[in-house]
């Protein structure tokens, strides 16, 4: 199955103005809610402002943004983001990773499908490389194959979980560059003198994933995301669109 496309989340307050951008989406007839951090066509309607935090009391206003409460919905209530909850929550609390940074970059990454494979080989909900895996122990025996087993939910998130905490010890309270390492590698983020890496996608990516971020992190006064499921039939792909974006799985490879 094709990966799908990134889409990402936010990390509001701690990142500075230019991590910052207004995220745009709409819900095609099929189900399928897509997402970039601009105006592609006029399908797309402004969904977050990035300039400031996301606010859900909108969504209940006399005239709230076209799209927007029907946006959040698909966000929130995403069945598979209800379904994995317990493996990510018990992965953050395992390795010490905010659990709503790892459902923003599960997100970004897979869009939720545990069967997303990249072109480049990146497998699973947080869209890792066998190479990567490898770096953490991960071996094939007579069973399974890497790939076989990187297709594990847990397995993935757990490993996934490890790789945001080494990115966390290499960066600490640099938010901005765990990000960027997790989308073009910690050696693209070191060549440039610990900043973000001149990339168009890795730019973009970072600011995405750090718009999204509030959608999951409870805030003070309450204001976040509330899971409910989902029983009905309704979406089951989220699609992003990141201007001038580059291959994450290629720079992963490499390492």
């Amino acid at each position: 199955m094709r990966a799908l496309m990134r889409i990402a989340a936010l990390f509001a307050g701690l990142v500075s103005a230019s991590a910052h951008a207004d995220i745009y989406g709409y819900i095609d007839s099929g189900g399928a809610g897509h997402f970039a951090p601009e105006k592609i066509d006029e399908r797309y309607q402004l969904f977050m402002r990035g300039d400031q935090p996301f606010d859900s009391a909108q969504l209940s206003s006399p005239s709230p943004a076209p799209g927007t409460a029907s946006l959040f919905r698909y966000l929130s209530q995403h069945p598979n983001l209800k379904k994995f909850e317990p493996l990510l929550n018990a992965a953050a609390r395992d390795f010490s990773v905010d659990p709503a940074l790892l459902k923003a970059v599960m997100a970004a990454e897979s869009g939720f499908n545990p069967a997303a494979v990249s072109p480049k080989g990146a497998i699973g909900l947080m869209q890792l490389m066998p190479a990567t895996a490898a770096r953490y122990g991960l071996q094939a025996d007579l069973k399974k194959t890497v790939r076989q087993k990187l297709a594990d939910p847990k397995t993935n998130i757990r490993l996934g979980a490890r790789y945001l905490r080494d990115l966390h010890k290499l960066f600490p309270d640099q938010q901005q560059l765990v990000l960027a390492s997790y989308n073009a590698g910690e050696g693209a983020v070191q060549k440039y003198k610990n900043k973000i890496p001149p990339y168009p996608e890795t730019r973009n990516y970072v600011q995405l994933v750090t718009q999204f971020y509030q959608l999951y992190k409870p805030l003070t006064g309450g204001i976040g995301v509330t899971l409910s499921s989902n029983t009905g039939t309704g979406p089951k792909r989220i699609t992003m669109i990141i201007p001038g974006r580059r291959n994450m799985t290629a720079a992963l490879s490499s390492q």
